[in-house]
């Protein structure tokens, strides 16, 4: 009998440290950086363009592998089309849900997706010596529309965690149409009312701390 109930508490004891062990860091940040592949729809597409991504990372556990996945980016978009470029710089917030399915004791696959909100910092067409501001009132005034600065969207992605080292592969599906017209632009787009979402691609390392 003792050593039934030595064994019973010694297995008590064991889950305790296990359950507190799994309490201790609710809460992982980390640093990502990769390779993107952007490119928009429909009246603003263009070939696709290769840029980059830098930020970090937040990792909230809720409970039974499931996670709230968010962070902050700096992210190198836009497209291009012959000789000019259109070069978009975001600073982009998602908001993912994740699972982390456990492959090994060091391994970890994670299915992730949920929205993302994005503001650009920089906008700028570009060809040869001469660069114009996307979001400027003068291109405006010149063409008959402008871009807008704010963007959102739907994001989802897996990933593969190698105990703190992450590498995943991510898309973003933008849903705000980036176009603001003010005046006539048939001559331009074809159509009285153009439509241009973002769309991007993206290749990451990272290390979770």
């Amino acid at each position: 009998m003792k050593m039934t109930i030595k064994t019973g508490l010694t297995a008590i004891a064991l889950l305790l440290c296990v359950n507190l062990s799994a309490q201790e860091k609710p809460v992982t940040f980390g640093v990502k950086g990769g390779l993107n592949l952007s490119n928009m729809t429909q009246d603003l597409k263009g070939d696709a363009k290769v840029g980059f991504n830098l930020g970090v990372t937040m990792d909230y556990a809720l409970q039974n592998n499931f996670y709230l996945l968010t962070g902050l980016s700096y992210s190198l978009e836009g497209t291009k089309e012959d000789d000019v470029k259109l070069n978009l710089s975001y600073l982009k917030l998602p908001i993912h849900f994740g699972y982390k399915l456990p492959v090994d004791n060091n391994t970890k696959i994670v299915f992730h997706a949920g929205p993302y909100l994005a503001y650009a910092l920089d906008g700028k067409y570009k060809s040869g010596g001469v660069s114009v501001d996307a979001f400027n009132d003068d291109i405006e005034e010149a063409s008959g529309y402008k871009l807008k600065r704010f963007d959102m969207g739907l994001g989802l992605g897996i990933d593969a965690e190698f105990g703190q080292l992450c590498v995943g592969l991510n898309c973003d599906l933008g849903l705000t149409n980036l176009i603001d017209v003010k005046d006539e632009v048939e001559d331009i787009f074809g159509t009285a009312s153009p439509k241009g979402k973002n769309t991007n691609a993206a290749l990451t390392i990272g290390y979770k701390f």
